[in-house]
């Protein structure tokens, strides 16, 4: 082989290689947004199985509200990925067509050079046979050199038949992928235009819904005051059963309170073992329920209606089936019951100095000085038979410090 050819042969060989690893790299990410698009169009169906009652006009307005705010915040987030995934595959058929073009083209230079071979291989061998072109040789090593030559001939003829056989079976698959992708192309485009039009439709009973609730502001704010008044009735008796159940801890341990002392958790040798699990394991923890879907997250976040007007969430809350249980995210002690007066009941578990909180159950599986294991099921949430929704309410705290239980538990 040539220097020319082995080095047309190393250029092929690394086209080759980079046009596989791209090939690899878009199917990978082809992949990754399919199942960002396929969790999306689940949390779309949970949104409607789990926030929206069955009959809406039972329903407060609030409720319906922040629902359809949700619903179409995911239905843009689907809108978008789609839109990915139609841009990748419109990179992949471009590729294709540009590789379907080579390929035809190296296909047609090949079988020209295949023909013209064949037709003086004829024209050669009408002229003299292949024993007469050995013979008629004016010495043995030019002998051999004929032979050798007729040899290689024959075998260059075998390659480029087989060169001939695979650049035409490769054509045929570019062609089949470019038309799977195509028709994978339009489903999307199909499907996209589908989530448009319900997008558009929810932006609509949104702005209706919005209109309704203007119309009546005073209603509306009582509601809203009444739910603040609920939440921080909650969060009051939350932090002061976690300073509670410190003093007694400390004490039991032999440490007089103080100020110091009545805001952390003096850890034993096991719950410091137990303390440093629950912190490795951030980001990994399990559920509280066994299936839902996050209803309202932790932190400052916008009213629904009034833009201008902000809520504090302290905790996260978590939509599911009715009958569903609470259950213990991590091993750990039950350390308290709340009883919040007019409301529902909780449950609070200490692991090491982490204490989670799981409040709205109607029934308590569970009491005080129990010890919990993971997955372990605590009581059962409570469903608002006015409205049809069983929602959880969820909080976790590091000793009298709130944490985002979305940066702890698994995805949520």
């Amino acid at each position: 082989m040539g220097s020319k050819s082995f080095l047309k042969f190393i250029l092929v060989v690394l086209i080759t290689i980079i046009s596989v690893a791209n090939t690899h790299a878009q199917t990978k990410e082809q992949k990754s947004l399919e199942a960002k698009r396929e969790k999306l169009q689940t949390e779309i169906r949970e949104i409607n199985r789990l926030l929206f009652a069955e009959k809406k006009e039972k329903g407060d307005v609030l409720d319906q509200m922040k629902a359809l705010d949700k619903k179409i915040n995911v239905r843009q987030q689907l809108i978008r990925v789609t839109n990915q995934q139609s841009n990748l595959l419109n990179r992949q058929i471009s590729a294709n067509i540009r590789s379907i073009y080579k390929l035809n083209k190296d296909l047609k230079t090949v079988k020209d050079e295949y023909a013209t071979m064949i037709q003086k291989s004829y024209q050669n061998k009408s002229q003299q046979s292949r024993l007469m072109f050995l013979l008629s040789s004016s010495n043995f090593y030019q002998a051999f050199k004929r032979l050798q030559y007729m040899q290689q001939y024959t075998e260059y003829r075998k390659e480029q038949g087989e060169q001939i056989a695979v650049k035409a079976d490769e054509l045929d698959r570019l062609n089949k992928d470019l038309n799977a992708e195509r028709k994978v192309k339009e489903v999307l485009l199909a499907q996209n235009r589908k989530a448009k039009n319900k997008l558009f439709g929810e932006i609509k009973a949104q702005k209706e819904l919005l209109n309704s609730i203007r119309k009546n502001e005073s209603k509306y704010t009582s509601v809203i005051n009444k739910k603040k008044k609920e939440a921080r009735k909650i969060d009051k008796q939350i932090e002061s059963l976690i300073r509670k159940a410190i003093v007694a801890s400390n004490k039991k341990i032999g440490k007089k309170t103080s100020k110091s002392n009545s805001t952390k958790f003096v850890l034993t040798p096991e719950a410091s073992a137990v303390a440093n699990n629950f912190s490795a394991n951030k980001g990994k923890l399990i559920w509280p329920v066994e299936k839902g879907i996050k209803s309202q997250g932790f932190g400052i976040y916008k009213d629904a209606v009034y833009p201008g007007i902000k809520h504090q969430s302290n905790g996260v809350i978590i939509a599911t089936d009715e009958g569903a249980k609470a259950r213990s995210i991590f091993e750990g002690e039950v350390i308290a019951i709340l009883a919040v007066p007019g409301g529902n009941k909780g449950v609070q578990i200490k692991h090491g100095n982490f204490i989670s909180t799981y409040y709205n159950l109607s029934d308590l599986y569970v009491k005080k000085g129990d010890k919990v294991s993971i997955k372990m099921e605590l009581g059962t949430i409570y469903t608002n038979r006015s409205n049809g929704q069983t929602r959880l309410k969820f909080y976790l705290y590091q000793d009298t410090v709130r944490l985002n239980p979305e940066d702890w538990v698994y995805q949520l």
